[in-house]
């Protein structure tokens, strides 16, 4: 079965929110896609939002929507590899992170999958491509404190995008948010197994495409924060992108 698309949903505890991501996809991106939600372990009913969730689809999207589960909690880079491993697997020409947290808007997937697609049918010359195209919560000014980001995370995000856009070549307002939508034909140059197995690994992606020269986009996406728990820890996590910061400034300054 061929499709343009393939959406990975990170899936960790996410019982209580799944269902409505996954009800907010619109039919002409099912129609295209075929969709794998990743639980990572959940200790909660998350395999059971899922199956009431595919239960409810009409046949021709069902067999379009698929589950896989570790049996231990692996982490989000664990996932996120994986996802991209099993895009590629597809054949699909644009692979989507989705978070089932409902944190991101599923409802404006079409948006991104028809950006991407349609400035990288542009002939770029010898130019790269676009690798990627983030939803950025900064792009809208004020919709990160509307949206309810806490404060200290506002502040943290702000310090160390300053930060990345120093190092790195091409410059955005929000570096952190896990909204994205990739092109396979540069997923297919990641060493996968060499990739971090923790929230970095976003970036870590973002890094690479940066210094292969790939363009970058981003896209305005609204904010949304509720009372659900983050599995991040900020610290650690603002520790391991400095660390990847460093490691890229000094990569340019010898270059």
């Amino acid at each position: 079965m061929a499709n343009d698309y393939f959406i990975f949903v990170p899936a960790y505890n996410v019982a209580g929110t799944l269902a409505s991501v996954l009800e907010k996809i619109s039919d002409n991106v099912w129609n295209k896609s075929l969709v794998l939600i990743i639980d990572d372990g959940s200790t909660d009913d998350t395999r059971s939002a899922y199956e009431d969730f595919a239960s409810s689809l009409a046949e021709e999207q069902k067999y379009r929507l698929r589950y896989m589960r570790f049996e231990q909690n692996n982490g989000y880079g664990a996932v996120v590899k994986k996802g991209v491993a099993e895009g590629l697997r597809s054949g699909a020409e644009l692979v989507a992170c989705l978070h089932g947290d409902g944190q991101y808007p599923a409802e404006q997937l079409d948006e991104f999958f028809d950006y991407l697609k349609t400035v990288n049918n542009v002939d770029h010359g010898d130019e790269r491509k676009f690798a990627l195209v983030q939803g950025s919560r900064h792009l809208t000014r004020g919709g990160a404190k509307a949206g309810n980001m806490p404060l200290y995370k506002r502040l943290g995000g702000t310090f160390l995008t300053l930060i990345e856009n120093f190092a790195f070549y091409q410059k955005l307002t929000d570096r952190h948010s896990g909204f994205i939508v990739y092109d396979s034909e540069f997923l297919r140059t990641l060493e996968l197994d060499k990739l971090s197995s923790s929230f970095d690994i976003d970036l870590e992606i973002i890094s690479i495409a940066d210094s292969l020269g790939y363009k970058l986009a981003e896209l305005p996406i609204p904010t949304r924060y509720a009372d659900e728990k983050s599995n991040l820890n900020v610290v650690t996590y603002g520790l391991r992108v400095l660390r990847q910061v460093f490691r890229r400034f000094a990569t340019r300054l010898t270059a």
